[in-house]
């Protein structure tokens, strides 16, 4: 576990200073991960500010050594509840969705890019948290909720996708 300073550790208290390490330390790593997720720049800038806004709020309570953990947990939460909120607030029919067969991509970066934005949010995040940010089963399960077992499935069944996917778009170039 990276660790930027140590707490008062007898009081358990988390400076300003100590607090500004931590955003510097995972912000650029949380705003990848839900930009990843969502593509809109704006939304992954304010579920990042919300994400440090409850960490603050909950900055005596958070563990040191779950900081990361915490602090990715709480994106991916806030990340779901801003989907949901969008859905809710979307009539049928008015979400797009982006047509990827029709463009050609002579680069294998942008092909996978463009493949896991195919994935279900679940999958992808999953996918994501372990290929992209190194997490472990075990961690990807506390962050989203879902067994150790659920993880597993997400990721088989999203790896299987991407290979299915990058192995006709291979036989098309």
């Amino acid at each position: 576990m990276e660790s930027c300073t140590s707490y008062n550790k007898s009081q358990g208290l988390m400076t300003t200073k100590e607090y500004n390490n931590y955003v510097d330390l995972y912000s650029d790593n949380l705003f990848r991960f839900i930009l990843k997720n969502i593509k809109n720049i704006h939304s992954a800038e304010d579920i990042v500010q919300e994400t440090y806004l409850k960490f603050w709020e909950k900055k005596e309570t958070v563990k040191e050594n779950s900081i990361k953990s915490y602090l990715f947990t709480t994106a991916y939460r806030t990340m779901i509840d801003s989907i949901r909120k969008t859905r809710k607030n979307v009539l049928p029919g008015e979400m797009e969705s982006p047509d990827f067969a029709s463009n050609e991509y002579n680069d294998l970066q942008e092909i996978l890019h463009k493949a896991i934005e195919k994935l279900p949010i679940v999958q992808k995040s999953v996918v994501l948290l372990r290929d992209y940010e190194g997490y472990s089963y075990e961690e990807i399960a506390q962050i989203t909720e879902l067994t150790v077992s659920q993880v597993k499935v997400y990721i088989f069944r999203a790896r299987k996708f991407l290979k299915e996917y990058l192995g006709s778009i291979e036989a098309v170039l």
